[in-house]
């Protein structure tokens, strides 16, 4: 228990902002929504005095079981000194704002709608961007493939698919699941999303959380969205990994730029406290000084950036994808597993290095023999440092299962050993509380040879 209360405390903190002395003084407001629901809020207006067409404006979401005063630090350190006025809001459903916790549904992106459209009246300026974090970024992006006319988009450890970044292949991040839905009261919940809760969470009709993931995954329209976007997304993130933000830059036509770096949720670090924080945000900065005010600054070229870690105060930048590599090895063996706390591991050294883990590592399981047994949970690890994982539905009695693991970025030094965790719970891993929900306990089932292949980068960026 003790693991996992530093486990979720480490969540909440990654979904949070904290600063220390503020530029300028945030103004609290509420503002009404068109179905009545009272939003709580506050604007932060530069010291320095308007120009001639008011000030441009940022709109700044908050994460998951959040509230606006937590973004407020970085609108009076970073966009008031800046010349950027900001709005933002308590989500429906949390803080003081009413209404009901969407998950970035349809009413979510109804009040981001009105939300600009009473900022630009305020201002009298239309060059308006959004910056969301986490649940935010979800606003933000939702909002951008709606038709919310932002000039500029900074979607921060985000999704793009929500189905495939909750329930990879069908099999639930129960654990994560179940600790992000304490954050909001069910009392709060909209029906649809609370009905599809315990679905989530057991990984059964997987249907009901299609469709309400499919109406809040903007990856499917981002092909023709044009507003030019910085993404800003984890190292490691065993919420959102990489490709959630990757798959959105493959497929963007307008200005884009991905920036990868020590910032996520678990076992991430904060966006507050990264050691990097200065460098994204200034970015950011420098992203709307660019498609708000006109400045040409270059921070427009089409890169993907890499920081590095430990943080050199350096990062490495490519202009396409990074060159990749992928080591295949196989770990023999025969293995029984009967119940919930059974696990099979394996080891293996990778010759050379140092290597740095990037792109989808895959998990080819060979096995027989099941019982009851529908699920496969895979945990690589280098000691007790858990690098990525995955898990699938299986539904045979024997086969081949290929267990696809997260996008994650990790250096792995020279000689050191990686150890394969399979079991049907992440737990297999040093308590790892990913995955949770288990097999029965007369479930049965044999691995046998499992194949590892690898996905890192050609050459390590980090020293």
């Amino acid at each position: 228990m003790g693991r996992r209360s530093l486990f979720f405390a480490v969540v909440f903190a990654a979904l949070v902002w904290s600063g220390s002395a503020l530029a300028a003084t945030p103004q609290q407001l509420t503002i009404a929504a068109s179905d009545g629901a009272k939003l709580a809020c506050s604007v932060v207006v530069p010291d320095t005095p308007a120009p001639a067409g008011g000030y441009p404006s940022v709109m700044l979401f908050h994460g998951l079981g959040g509230k606006h005063e937590d973004l407020e630090p970085l609108a009076t350190q970073f966009l008031a000194p800046a010349g950027y006025e900001t709005l933002e809001c308590d989500a429906r459903g949390h803080g003081l704002s009413e209404g009901l916790f969407g998950l970035d549904g349809p009413r979510d992106v109804q009040d981001t709608w009105e939300l600009f459209t009473w900022l630009s009246t305020r201002t009298g300026n239309t060059s308006i961007g959004a910056l969301g974090i986490s649940l935010g970024g979800g606003a933000v992006w939702n909002a951008a493939v709606a038709g919310v006319p932002f000039k500029a988009i900074v979607p921060v450890i985000t999704w793009t698919n929500l189905a495939t970044a909750l329930a990879p292949q069908g099999l639930s991040k129960s654990g994560l699941v179940q600790l992000l839905a304490s954050y909001v009261p069910e009392s709060r919940w909209d029906p649809e999303l609370l009905a599809a809760k315990s679905s989530l969470i057991t990984s059964t009709n997987m249907a009901a959380v299609t469709t309400l993931a499919a109406s809040r995954s903007p990856l499917a329209k981002l092909s023709s969205l044009q507003t030019p976007t910085l993404m800003i997304q984890g190292r490691r993130d065993f919420l959102f990994d990489i490709d959630q933000a990757l798959a959105a830059y493959k497929v963007l036509k307008g200005p884009k730029r991905l920036y990868v770096g020590n910032l996520g949720h678990p076992p991430g670090i904060s966006p507050a406290s990264a050691p990097d924080a200065a460098i994204y945000w200034g970015e950011a900065v420098k992203w709307f000084d660019r498609f708000l005010k006109g400045t040409a600054n270059g921070i427009d070229k089409k890169l993907i950036e890499l920081d590095h870690d430990p943080y050199d105060g350096k990062t490495t930048t490519f202009t396409t994808l990074p060159p990749m590599k992928t080591s295949s090895v196989t770990l023999p063996g025969s293995t029984t597993m009967t119940g919930s706390g059974a696990k099979v591991v394996r080891g293996v050294r990778i010759t050379g290095g140092p290597h740095e883990m990037l792109g989808v590592t895959k998990v080819v399981v060979r096995y027989s023999g099941g019982q009851n047994w529908d699920r496969l949970v895979a945990v690589l690890a280098v000691g007790t440092t858990p690098i990525t994982a995955g898990g699938v539905k299986i539904n045979a009695a024997q086969g081949t299962v290929t267990i696809n693991l997260m996008n994650q970025m990790l250096k792995v030094p020279s000689g050191q050993k990686l150890t394969l965790y399979l079991a049907p719970t992440s737990l297999a891993q040093n308590n790892n509380p990913l995955y949770l929900a288990s097999v029965q306990p007369d479930a049965k089932i044999t691995i046998g040879r499992v194949t590892l292949k690898l996905s890192m980068l050609k050459k390590a960026v980090s020293r």
